[in-house]
């Protein structure tokens, strides 16, 4: 009698070491042949890098009645010093390809107040085409005026100039979504930049833009002078917006002159004038949108000693003053802060920091019981840079 089973395993063992040895074969055949990615070595991509913010301040009022917030109080209690936190960003800069990065920055301290609009701040694609052109598209910080090169952390002052808020609230500024080219030339020796922008011109995480029109924005900047690092900018933009055409213009300049091997003195200058589409479309029964002008100036200068002891890298000293007008036209109250500074770096490019200052702020015309009325805040601020 036969016996079956084993013969039948037997068979079935056969088979299976037969289809293996042919799919090795085949394996080690197709091996063989090359294909579109023979000898290329493929890049590590995406690659991800990730930095962080964390921004407190306390901060007294010095008149008796006016708050922290810079609000007259003609009558009842009033909060005369708070601690906050102005900033809590984390940022993700993701490169997908040599030429290409997408990067979203995002302040959790937003959280605080109704998020609606607010904490999400940069949100976009880049590609580089090389240093002479790249096309930014999202949203981002269209480039008008010295203030959109650098980031708040290493701002030269406590805060961002008035008129920087004034224009951001008009869509010059800030964060706005849109489409952005730019890059670095040269004109004979003198290095130049530049930037092209179109953005919706209603500020950043909006739902939908609220009308057709688009803001149109150009910036150049010449560097005159290497040895000084003297760069000459001027801005210029057109557009269309819910209370009609706007337009806006500004020039500035800035230097940083060494004047020891720990010493050096920097200087910012800036000046914007533009029409207040934002004043004009909050107003009852305005008049016509042209007599809504605002125009600004202010002055950074700044000294720096590299002391280099320990974990202290710098002290640097600054006082900026400023003159802002949001409708000088039509309805002038000049603005004039002034702000002395006194700051301490740790650490290596602003790891840590400390900086005590006052914000003086002083009006033409004194309105009460609003925050266009003259106050005196003092500041103490702590940062960290992850």
């Amino acid at each position: 009698m036969n016996n079956h089973p084993f013969t039948y395993m037997k068979k079935r063992v056969l088979i299976y070491l037969f289809t293996l040895g042919l799919s090795l074969l085949a394996i080690n055949t197709y091996a063989q042949v090359p294909d579109s990615t023979w000898g290329v070595d493929f890049e590590n991509y995406p690659t991800f890098k990730f930095k962080g913010l964390f921004q407190s301040r306390f901060t007294t009022s010095l008149p008796k009645d006016v708050d922290v917030t810079g609000l007259h109080h003609s009558e009842g209690k009033l909060t005369s010093n708070a601690f906050s936190i102005k900033y809590m960003r984390v940022q993700v800069q993701a490169a997908i390809s040599k030429r290409t990065e997408v990067v979203a920055l995002v302040n959790l301290a937003d959280f605080k107040n109704d998020p609606k609009t607010r904490v999400l701040e940069n949100a976009y694609i880049k590609y580089s085409f090389g240093p002479y052109l790249g096309i930014t598209a999202g949203q981002f910080r269209p480039w008008f005026g010295i203030e959109e090169t650098y980031p708040v952390d290493i701002i030269k002052s406590l805060d961002w100039s008035n008129q920087y808020s004034e224009f951001g609230k008009n869509g010059w500024t800030s964060f706005q979504l849109g489409i952005s080219a730019g890059g670095v030339a040269e004109i004979g020796n003198m290095p130049f930049q530049y930037a092209l922008s179109i953005v919706n011109g209603n500020g950043k995480n909006q739902i939908q833009d609220n009308n057709s029109g688009k803001q149109y924005l150009a910036r150049t900047v010449a560097m005159v002078s290497k040895k000084y690092k003297v760069n000459l900018g001027a801005n210029a933009g057109v557009g269309s917006a819910p209370a009609g055409q706007v337009w806006a213009w500004g020039v500035d300049a800035t230097s940083t002159i060494p004047l020891s091997p720990k010493w050096s003195f920097d200087v910012q200058v800036e000046g914007k004038q533009a029409i207040n589409h934002a004043l004009y479309s909050a107003t009852e029964n305005p008049s016509k949108l042209i007599d809504y002008r605002m125009r600004g100036v202010y002055v950074l200068p700044n000294f720096r000693y590299d002391i280099k002891y320990k974990n202290l890298t710098s002290i640097e000293a600054s006082c900026r003053y400023e003159y802002f007008d949001n409708n000088f036209h039509l309805n002038s109250n000049p603005r004039q802060t002034y702000t002395p500074m006194v700051g301490l770096e740790f650490l290596k490019n602003y790891g840590a920091r400390i900086q005590l200052g006052l914000q003086i702020d002083r009006y033409k015309h004194q309105i009460s019981n609003t925050t266009t009325y003259n106050g005196n805040l003092f500041i103490i601020q702590v940062q960290s840079r992850l």
